[in-house]
């Protein structure tokens, strides 16, 4: 017997429509989680696969589904740096303020990492700035200790 489950996480890695398509077509569950608590479109998202996400998200996928961390997919495109797939997941509606399990923000990892793109693109959207993580840390306090200079300017300036 097929897993379904393993089917689907796979095809959503591979961004490979036509399987994601004839699973929605046999009534599959898009919410479904592999053992690591990835979701379809977390994964799709975290593997850059846009046509994926797109199709994803219009078939009902929880767009603020959280791994077993706590990470949603815009937490994860705002670490790997993916603009394009930040703003789709932005304009059907993601909640830009959930905290994973340490209290990180998807501003946070993007003020972290350099994803500079996305730091202003999350601002503009109306991301909180203000909030802290457990350790007390703000995507400000976050950009300083990685050194990305832009990154604080772009948080002075949102």
């Amino acid at each position: 017997m097929v897993n379904t489950t393993e089917v689907i996480i796979h095809a959503a890695r591979l961004g490979n429509i036509e399987v994601l398509q004839e699973l929605v077509r046999q009534g599959a569950d898009l919410n479904v989680y592999d053992e690591k608590g990835f979701s379809p479109l977390i994964i799709a998202s975290y593997n850059n696969k846009y046509e994926a996400v797109q199709f994803l998200l219009s078939n009902g996928a929880n767009i603020d589904q959280q791994d077993f961390g706590g990470n949603t997919a815009l937490m994860g495109v705002a670490f790997k740096g993916y603009t394009e797939i930040g703003k789709l997941l932005i304009e059907h509606g993601a909640s830009l303020d959930l905290q994973h399990g340490n209290g990180g923000t998807a501003l946070m990892f993007a003020a972290m990492f350099g994803r500079n793109d996305l730091l202003k693109l999350l601002l503009e959207a109306g991301a909180d700035k203000m909030i802290l993580d457990v350790r007390g840390l703000s995507a400000f306090d976050l950009a300083a200790q990685q050194g990305n200079s832009a990154g604080i300017e772009i948080l002075e300036q949102g």
